[in-house]
């Protein structure tokens, strides 16, 4: 059954400050932002034309791929982010500004900053502990065994499973350099599973060295791609999932 989310195009008024700082100066300030879903997953912040400073936006190109819109720079004294902000002057849009989360320095909401992206208030974390049996295999070699799991639901994604480090087998896990951002969890670093074989299958352990507070009981857990192993609960293989969202 289809999680309700808001669809694609959905636009709705934060109850929040919000601010944008970039190269010394708050770009944007204020308690209007919007939120708009360009997609079902997560939405953007976006705020009203007054509320975003001229001064900071230095038109580029136009763009009518997606209704009458314009490219700015962010500019601030010498520094300037390309492409950074886009105006819109018609549609549902018209009279916002979306200014590229990933550009800007930091973002605030009140005194809290945020990352990667905003959080969707219609999603939610929860991590409780698990006493089932659960045994992780990588082409028949046994990598995890534990009973003392921690089940984290994020909501329309798939159940992650966390064990503890000391009842995965590290030996068989190498530093890799990949890392990833989640809002709600904070900054992932990944290992590598190198076999007895020798084969090595890339990037597909993670783990958050010091994750967000609101998910700070995964911290120095690891978690396996179930979409990439062989998972055993209480004796029974799981099917594998068929999203790879973590």
């Amino acid at each position: 059954m289809p999680v309700p989310f808001p669809p694609a195009g959905h636009i709705e008024d934060s109850p929040r400050r919000i601010r944008v700082f970039f190269k010394g100066h708050y770009i944007v300030d204020t308690k209007k932002a919007k939120l708009v879903w360009e997609h079902s997953f997560y939405p953007q912040y976006y705020f009203a034309k007054a509320d975003v400073p001229e001064k900071y936006l230095q038109a580029k190109t136009s763009n009518t791929s997606a209704g009458s819109s314009e490219i700015h720079d962010v500019v601030v004294g010498n520094n300037r982010a390309e492409e950074g902000a886009t105006v819109f002057k018609d549609g549902n849009l018209k009279g916002l500004v979306k200014i590229v989360f990933g550009k800007m320095d930091a973002w605030f909401e009140e005194e809290e900053q945020i990352f990667v992206h905003p959080k969707d208030p219609y999603k939610r974390v929860d991590i409780l502990h698990s006493a089932r049996n659960i045994r992780v295999e990588v082409e028949g070699v046994e990598v995890a065994n534990t009973t003392r799991a921690l089940l984290l639901y994020e909501t329309g994604l798939p159940v992650r499973t966390y064990l503890p480090k000391t009842e995965a087998r590290l030996d068989l896990l190498k530093d890799s350099e990949l890392t990833t951002a989640c809002p709600y969890k904070g900054v992932a670093q990944y290992y590598d599973i190198v076999l007895p074989s020798g084969k090595i299958l890339k990037d597909i352990v993670w783990w958050y060295r010091a994750p967000l507070p609101d998910c700070g009981q995964i911290k120095g857990y690891v978690a396996f791609y179930d979409e990439k192993v062989d998972v055993w609960v209480d004796g029974e293989k799981v099917e594998r999932p068929k999203t790879q969202f973590g």
